[in-house]
């Protein structure tokens, strides 16, 4: 297995940086390739300009239209091409991040946008009245799992149904559905750990142990259940989720996952 992981937090000597550095170990220990986007360490640029894309920027700048183009033309800049050339190596993409402001830090947000790029991402496949690409489920990163690694403040209780900050898997949603199966990656049920602020040195064994059998398990874990896109669940073209597809009892975000 090759992996590839996408870690973003300040501080190496972190909970995250914790984390990730046992990923490494447990990975390549178990025989397999790693490679490792350390966004902080690497000066990652958050923001999208016409820098990214070189003689092929326009003005104004479009960004879906400029990306595209600059991709095609292989003139996107070196770190994102970089980017690029990770994720199409690996078979799997492990995202290690704390969870702030009920997301991402803007860092890795901003590797999102930097790194998804029109015609790699997103705008591939036949566009038309009746079909809106390969996407959900299909897509250029399609054959890849991804896991998010999160580390949240708060109990557990408070990202419940009735929790008030709401249940974890609809905050991950937007991650999890919006971003990685949009291109095509299966998404694997996400590690979180919760009241991380409070966590003390005698509690990291039983997280290292929990977090070591997750990652010896990837291969064997089943990805959650997104309803694809192109093959029968959605009316078209409305995109709406067909009547009677509908779940006993769930609504929102849980629409979208099957069974």
């Amino acid at each position: 297995m090759k992996t590839l992981i996408v870690y973003a937090h300040p501080e190496p000597r972190s909970l995250n940086g914790s984390l990730k550095d046992l990923a490494v170990a447990t990975l390549e220990t178990a025989g397999h390739e790693v490679r490792v986007s350390d966004l902080y360490a690497m000066g990652w640029k958050a923001t999208v300009d016409a820098a990214d894309y070189g003689p092929d920027a326009s003005s104004p700048l479009q960004v879906a239209r400029d990306s595209g183009r600059a991709f095609d033309a292989g003139t996107l800049s070196a770190d994102v091409r970089g980017e690029h050339d990770k994720l199409l190596w690996a078979d799997t993409v492990i995202f290690q991040f704390p969870l702030w402001w009920y997301t991402m830090p803007a860092i890795l947000k901003g590797w999102v946008d930097r790194v998804f790029t029109y015609n790699f991402a997103y705008g591939v496949g036949e566009h038309n009245d009746m079909k809106y690409g390969e996407r959900f489920g299909e897509g250029t990163l399609a054959g890849r799992r991804a896991l998010l690694s999160v580390t949240v403040g708060g109990p557990e209780s408070h990202y419940t149904a009735r929790g008030i900050n709401g249940p974890i898997d609809d905050l991950l949603f937007p991650i999890q559905h919006g971003i990685l199966y949009y291109p095509g990656i299966e998404v694997l049920p996400p590690f979180v750990l919760y009241r991380t602020d409070r966590m003390t040195a005698e509690d990291f064994p039983d997280v290292a142990k929990a977090w070591e059998q997750r990652l010896l398990t990837l291969d064997s874990t089943e990805p959650i259940a997104f309803r694809r896109q192109n093959f029968g669940d959605y009316e078209i073209p409305s995109l709406q989720l067909k009547d009677g597809l509908e779940p006993v009892g769930r609504t929102g975000f849980g629409l979208h996952v099957r069974g």
